[in-house]
């Protein structure tokens, strides 16, 4: 098995990895994603301990105990590109020997929850509840600089594609579902369940504009409309697909929950979105 090379597989100084600044004995193997860094804390405060804290530019860590269970808590940043540096760090903390530098005979599966606030597109779906994400499509291109083949649901994607009357020159969306054990084990009836749209920007890719034209002005009334088999399109986001589209290559195990706090088909937005996000904390941690 050849070594992976320095370029490749980058490390600081001290040993750890390049962008995260972790070391293997830094991580749980039951991980909470979140996008904002200041929601890390909000998080390890219910911890029982905190062994281990690190922040490198927007990825910062708390690694500890909650009512017996190690987790780690992990900051990601906004976006699919950040996804895709958390993840494969993540994925050679447990799988690659840093000392050889080649890949472990026996490999380690991660549970990542990702913990987020979003906007919901259904009316049906009021500020204040929660939302778990069954499956996500993926309009971001990210997934497709690996080999995806065999891995994405084609039949979803095929609907989407016809049913928003996607451009092609914007690539094809891709299409995961999140993992079945895990959805089992969150699933309740307090937990909406929905399909995400995870988009590459803020503005111009979720359909807001301010003095640029997107290129399909009536795209987010099509994703508000879109459903397959069961589930409808819930929720417009920048994270879930790739980390869903990574989890499936990588043979890890991850779930996206979601607190929502405005309803963008009445307009509303929470009075208390902390008190929105607080219960999904504790949902999470309580049955990790």
């Amino acid at each position: 098995m050849s070594e992976i090379k320095a370029s490749e597989l980058v490390l600081n100084p001290d040993g750890s990895i390049y962008h995260l600044n972790l070391k293997p004995e830094h991580i749980a193997h039951n991980i909470i994603f979140v996008g904002d860094q200041f929601r890390v804390q909000e998080i390890s405060k219910h911890f029982d301990v905190i062994e281990f804290k690190t922040q490198k530019r927007e990825f910062v860590t708390h690694t500890g105990t909650y009512k017996g269970k190690r987790i780690s808590v992990i900051s990601t940043g906004i976006g699919p590109d950040n996804i895709d540096i958390v993840f494969n760090e993540l994925d050679a903390l447990v799988n690659i020997d840093f000392e050889t530098r080649q890949i472990k005979q026996e490999l380690t599966a991660l549970n990542i929850i990702r913990v987020g606030t979003s906007g919901s597109l259904q009316e049906h779906i009021p500020v204040g509840s929660l939302l778990m994400s069954v499956a996500a499509i993926g309009t971001d291109n990210m997934l497709r600089s690996y080999r995806s083949e065999g891995h994405t649901n084609l039949a979803m994607e095929d609907a989407f594609i016809q049913h928003t009357k996607w451009n092609a020159i914007k690539g094809r969306p891709y299409a995961i579902e999140a993992d079945q054990e895990l959805i089992a084990k969150f699933r309740s009836s307090e937990m909406h369940e929905g399909i995400t749209i995870t988009a590459g920007g803020f503005y111009g890719a979720q359909g807001r504009v301010l003095r640029l034209a997107v290129e399909d002005e009536m795209l987010n009334e099509k994703i508000d409309s879109f459903k397959f088999d069961t589930h409808k399109a819930t929720n417009l986001e920048m994270e879930t697909a790739a980390i869903y589209g990574l989890s499936k290559l990588l043979n890890h195990h991850s779930l996206s929950l979601n607190a929502i706090i405005a309803n963008r088909k009445n307009g509303t937005f929470s009075d208390n979105p902390y008190e929105t996000v607080e219960k999904l904390i504790i949902y999470t941690l309580d049955k990790i």
